[in-house]
């Protein structure tokens, strides 16, 4: 992987709501047409995975029944990223979604987030997650 784009998904939770966020075009579940959406990522013990706060999300139902995405950074580096999306075990889920919510709760998180972030028993409950895996063919 280019070291501009290492770069720009190492991020921290010290990173700022503009690198954080970047675009996901999923293939509709009902559909199979394309569908891109805003959304941010978050990276834990070196893995990157998409999640948001608890709520039915399109986004999560497209990569459950397509996990094949592009991961579109667009903010200092530009590329397109071909990705998998892959389902996590509840230890997994548990302690990723612990680092995010304290990402988010950090006082004057860099992100912007309104706080507190809702209880960590309801984002184990309702909150899409998948881990994201990159392949070597994409493109910028």
């Amino acid at each position: 992987m280019r070291a501009d784009i290492s770069h720009a998904l190492a991020i921290t939770p010290a990173s700022s709501a503009r690198e954080r966020t970047i675009d996901i075009t999923t293939t509709g579940a009902r559909t199979g047409r394309p569908r891109r959406i805003e959304i941010w990522f978050y990276r834990v013990d070196g893995e990157i995975y998409l999640t948001s706060t608890p709520a039915r999300r399109s986004w999560y139902v497209n990569l459950l029944r397509h996990p094949r995405f592009t991961f579109h950074l667009k903010h200092g580096v530009r590329a397109d990223l071909d990705a998998l999306a892959l389902p996590v075990d509840d230890l997994v889920r548990a302690r990723v979604l612990a680092s995010v919510i304290d990402d988010l709760n950090q006082p004057s998180n860099p992100a912007g987030i309104a706080q507190p972030v809702e209880s960590f028993e309801r984002w184990m409950a309702d909150s899409p997650l998948l881990r994201v895996t990159f392949s070597e063919g994409g493109s910028a």
